[in-house]
């Protein structure tokens, strides 16, 4: 199948999409490069304007929308609309801060008289027209929480969204035209992952991002690399969830549901292995399980769902060859782990957990993109930490303990790009959001992903 909506829940193709040829990609392409050259000097204040009234469209628009994502890829419709909502917040956000976030920069006077200047300053300007490579696993926000801050920065942006999210791509590529910003500054390629290199390599585009698969990510960087050009990447996890002696363990539970099944499992930051102390395991993984059992799968139109179906066939043939993978070397299956007899049509799989998990099974390293949760018991800090950090991956972590000693050395030697205390992760427009390891490089969001596609310039001066 090729740039297509199939509805995930029934199997069923609703409408497909020809794909843009030669001549199309050429005229956006050159219309995002001819109108970053008068976009770029605009103001601040006219930007947020802009931004402030495509987050009103997209409120108004929410409903409709949020329905087009539950079609296309699955998400319970309370999720979609919450997507929805999350998307207008980052983009006022942005309008609210993108001038203090990118304010000129002072050296202490005494270094700037060392430095032989009577002036100096760091001041950031846009690079171009840069392009999005976008997932379909949350198909609004992933590509808002880039354009915000791209557009705010003076930026423009070609967004190539995943194939199997056509509506949400085109919606999101008439967003920022209705809202009044110049025709070019944000435009989708309705294109396959075969046209990536192409645009990539265009003189006319001068920077990259991605969210997606570590494939997807090595591809896209290697290719920036030859051309030099600048890349941010957010690529896959296998988060921890670490409960250890002090923690509120019902209330653990309680989030652990919600950070392992969110997107129906489908999330890069979502909870994937839980690593359990000893003295309270026995308790988590009992009331853990109970509560993953009792999840209602089904229709994610349906707004009493709380599990939808997987947003690809291929999706959850991968997952399923994990979870069997880890049951014929030893694991133990809790709860789930096949397909619901109830649904012989969409792409549904059962809450799942797993325990007996060993370094040999697959599913030890390997991103289960789905609602599957592994189950390890640790006898002491270090060894949650050694687990924990015992994966390819880096993107976050969860931690729950109340001693501030655990909470400092969690900080200091969890290998993750964030780590939430207490809580499941989450982003935020104000907090940096990325990983380290296989997990990518780079941030977006806060302002840290605000300047990481802009030219940090050196403004030296002498009277």
């Amino acid at each position: 199948m090729g740039i297509a909506t199939v509805n995930p829940a029934t199997g069923e193709t609703l409408r497909t999409y020809d794909a843009h040829g030669h001549d199309e990609i050429e005229r956006r392409i050159s219309a995002a490069y001819e109108t970053y050259r008068q976009y770029r000097t605009t103001s601040f204040g006219e930007r947020a304007r802009l931004m402030r009234r495509a987050a009103d469209l997209l409120d108004e628009d929410a409903e409709d929308v949020a329905r087009t994502m539950t079609t296309e890829m699955g998400k319970p419709i309370a999720a979609a609309r919450a997507e929805a909502a999350k998307c207008a917040k980052a983009m006022r956000w942005y309008a609210d801060h993108a001038e203090a976030l990118l304010a000129d920069e002072h050296p202490a006077p005494a270094d700037v008289q060392d430095s032989g200047a009577d002036a100096a300053r760091v001041h950031y300007r846009p690079l171009g027209a840069i392009l999005a490579v976008m997932p379909w696993n949350f198909p609004l926000w992933q590509v808002i929480r880039f354009a915000a801050p791209a557009l705010m920065a003076g930026n423009t942006g070609l967004l190539k969204h995943a194939s199997n999210v056509p509506r949400t791509a085109l919606y999101l590529g008439d967003l920022f035209r209705r809202a009044g910003f110049p025709e070019g500054c944000f435009q989708t390629l309705l294109v396959g992952s075969g046209a990536v290199e192409s645009v990539l390599r265009d003189r006319r585009v001068v920077a990259a991002t991605l969210t997606g698969s570590e494939p997807a990510g090595r591809s896209v960087a290697a290719i920036a690399g030859d051309e030099v050009k600048k890349t941010v990447l957010e690529l896959g996890g296998s988060d921890p969830y670490i409960v250890m002696p002090s923690a509120d363990v019902p209330r653990a539970v309680k989030t652990a549901v919600t950070a392992r099944v969110q997107n129906n499992g489908q999330s890069c930051i979502a909870a994937k292995r839980f690593i359990v102390h000893g003295d309270v395991y026995d308790d988590f993984a009992e009331r853990f399980t109970a509560a993953m059992n009792a999840l209602t799968v089904g229709d994610p139109l349906d707004e009493s769902t709380d599990v939808g179906p997987l947003a690809t066939e291929q999706g959850r043939a991968d997952l399923e060859e994990l979870v069997d993978d880890a049951v014929e070397k030893g694991a133990t299956v809790l709860c789930g782990g096949s397909r619901p007899e109830e649904f012989p049509r969409g792409w549904f799989y059962r809450p799942t957990v797993l325990t007996g998990i060993t370094p040999e099974m697959r599913i030890h390293q390997e991103e289960t993109f789905g609602p599957v949760a592994t189950l390890y018991p640790v006898s002491d800090i270090e060894e949650a930490v050694t687990v924990a950090n015992d994966s390819p991956f880096g993107l976050s972590s969860n931690v729950w303990t109340r001693n501030d000693e655990d909470i400092a050395f969690f900080v200091r030697d969890l290998e993750a790009g964030g780590v939430f205390v207490n809580g499941m992760t989450a982003s935020h427009p104000a907090l940096p959001f990325g990983g380290v390891k296989r997990s990518g490089y780079g941030r977006e969001l806060a302002g840290h992903g605000i300047r990481e596609f802009c030219n940090p310039t050196t403004v030296w001066q002498r009277n």
